[in-house]
């Protein structure tokens, strides 16, 4: 079955997105946690987080998806950085669990200090401290357009990083067709081209 929905602005509530959602006649949609460009989150409303619940399960919605701020940086250089994209990734998780059996999307992201394996381990690492065995939200990661040094613009590290998590069970892969497509553009110019998708190189995708 095929499901539609859009992004939606969340600075109306929870369950505005939701009624909003069924103006448009969409059965899913994803919003931001928190301010995209920055990491201010508003104070949590159960009472509106439980008016979506309500109107989600009564309308037959299919998973939605929380959508991580830009600014998660979770193989940053910087410690403090990453440090921020625990406590966010920590804080996201726990909020989420209000509307539980949904999607939480970030971006593997992109610093150009360290080397490919030490960035996957950087994620892996934080993944580790922040999924927990009993948890009703299934954290994606998110395909990259391969800007620069960004992790996660090959399957490979996508399923390298997987590997490494011990909560794996909670994980799945967001193909973001923007960024996949910009790729496919950058690889259909002369003298490019585009291979094969290796079997075992991808993983469970959500």
């Amino acid at each position: 079955m095929l499901h539609i929905g859009c992004h939606l602005s969340s600075s109306r509530g929870y369950a505005h997105m939701g009624k909003e959602a069924l103006s448009i006649g969409a059965d899913t949609f994803q919003f931001f946690t928190r301010n995209p460009r920055g990491g201010t989150a508003k104070a949590l409303n159960t009472e509106d987080l439980e008016a979506l619940r309500r109107l989600l399960e009564e309308h037959g919605f299919t998973r939605i998806i929380a959508h991580a701020p830009y600014t998660l940086n979770a193989c940053a250089a910087d410690e403090g950085l990453r440090e921020f994209a625990r406590r966010t990734m920590e804080d996201d998780l726990m909020r989420t669990e209000y509307l539980p059996g949904n999607y939480y999307n970030f971006s593997p992201w992109q610093p150009r200090e360290a080397g490919a394996g030490g960035r996957r381990a950087q994620i892996a690492e934080i993944l580790n401290q922040v999924l927990q065995p009993g948890q009703h939200t299934t954290v994606l990661l998110e395909t990259m357009a391969g800007k620069g040094s960004e992790v996660g613009r090959r399957f490979e590290e996508l399923r390298a990083i997987l590997d490494r998590v011990e909560q794996s069970d909670h994980l799945g892969v967001c193909l973001d067709t923007c960024h996949v497509g910009r790729r496919l553009r950058h690889c259909r110019r002369p003298g490019r081209r585009v291979g094969r998708i290796r079997p075992g190189a991808g993983a469970g995708a959500a």
